[in-house]
């Protein structure tokens, strides 16, 4: 072989270095998402009495946009860039678990310990440059995290003491008039009907309160009612899909695997309505892409196209009911986006949104494949075992 030839192999194989790291770096996570697990429930307090989809949470995602980061020529500069996914999982943190700061926190410095070491044990070597990636990404999405679970604490905090200085005012009124009157009176049936008012406002007053700390697993609004059955979600995905392609053929793609679980199926469909209907939107005519899969008992369900980028500042905002951007050529996002939120929180999930002009947008809806232990009992219909 001459010198040019050798030197053409070289070029070739060095060319594929890239594509092979990035595969072997995808490879890991099932490796990855197990050891955080494991150490997770051995270490952080609270962590041990979490079902698995609930703890893992958006965790799949996020190791997914740092495998992208840490790939050679992708445009992601950490798993925290132009994706949302650290905040949503701060925001699930505080609606599902009764952890504090220092748990989250704690939760990613084990992931990095983990990534590295599967890494080191994959024969995979983090270079320079990649342990700065990786701790970019680990310290954007601790900061992220936290200041939406601070944030949600804080409206909870708000909405107890509204009901505490509104709603619970009236009984305690007349609870404080009947006991004063008790004092004054002698009359013996005076007594007994001021004592049934008392007891019948105090009774109220315990409901509210029963209200409120219920609340503190939801707060933005009344969840949805979800009427839960077993499915494969695939053919759902492919019925719906197959609606857009009807009006505009070959638009709509579907990839990824059947997975059964439970979930209310009415509510899925329309939210998957909701969701291709914005891709197709604000897609610029591009092609929409639906990929589902299931990771460590949590149902990820993407859909992407390949529009313009949405804006960091309208980000923070797209879930907003109601919003709409006065800017935009379509009509705003209403409420599409808001309602599917409200789907994905329901079912004790979450949805997330990544977007960048190089890589276009996506809408992670990622939930429980069995989300019934999440879902109030009167939500869900009788078990036949």
């Amino acid at each position: 072989m001459s010198i040019s030839s050798d030197h053409h192999a070289d070029r070739q194989a060095g060319a594929h270095q890239p594509l092979q790291r990035a595969q072997r770096l995808f490879a890991m996570r099932d490796a990855v998402l197990s050891a955080w697990e494991q150490h997770v429930r051995a270490s952080v307090r609270g962590a041990d009495q979490l079902l698995t989809p609930i703890l893992i949470n958006t965790l799949p995602a996020f190791f997914d946009n740092l495998a992208e980061a840490l790939t050679p020529g992708h445009p992601r500069e950490n798993a925290a860039s132009n994706s949302n996914v650290p905040a949503v999982h701060g925001n699930e943190r505080a609606r599902m678990t009764n952890y504090g700061p220092e748990q989250v926190i704690q939760e990613y410095q084990i992931f990095r310990d983990c990534f590295a070491a599967t890494a080191h044990a994959s024969g995979i070597t983090l270079r320079r440059k990649d342990w700065q990636v990786l701790n970019a990404s680990i310290d954007v999405g601790i900061r992220e995290s936290i200041r939406e679970f601070t944030s949600m604490h804080e409206g909870f905090r708000r909405r107890i003491a509204a009901g505490l200085s509104h709603d619970m005012r009236n009984p305690l009124a007349v609870i404080s008039t009947s006991a004063q009157l008790l004092l004054r009176q002698a009359d013996p049936e005076r007594v007994v009907l001021l004592a049934h008012k008392i007891a019948e406002h105090s009774k109220r007053l315990d409901s509210m309160i029963e209200e409120l700390l219920d609340s503190l697993s939801y707060h933005r609004g009344q969840r949805l009612p979800l009427a839960l059955s077993q499915f494969d979600v695939l053919p759902l995905i492919h019925a719906v899909a197959g609606q857009v392609n009807l009006q505009r053929p070959g638009k709509c793609q579907v990839s990824g695997q059947a997975v059964t679980g439970w979930w209310c199926e009415n509510s899925l469909r329309r939210a998957l309505e909701n969701l291709l209907s914005n891709a197709l939107k604000y897609g610029d005519d591009a092609p929409v892409n639906v990929h589902v899969e299931a990771v460590h008992e949590r149902l990820m369900l993407t859909v992407h196209n390949g529009g313009h980028a949405i804006a960091p500042e309208q980000a923070e905002r797209i879930f907003d009911y109601l919003r709409r951007e006065n800017d935009s050529p379509a009509p705003g996002w209403g409420i599409g986006l808001p309602f599917v939120q409200n789907v994905a929180e329901s079912h004790g999930g979450s949805i997330a949104v990544d977007s960048a002009p190089e890589t276009g947008t996506s809408f992670i809806f990622d939930v429980p494949v069995d989300c019934r232990p999440f879902v109030p009992p009167a939500g869900a219909p009788k078990s036949d075992s």
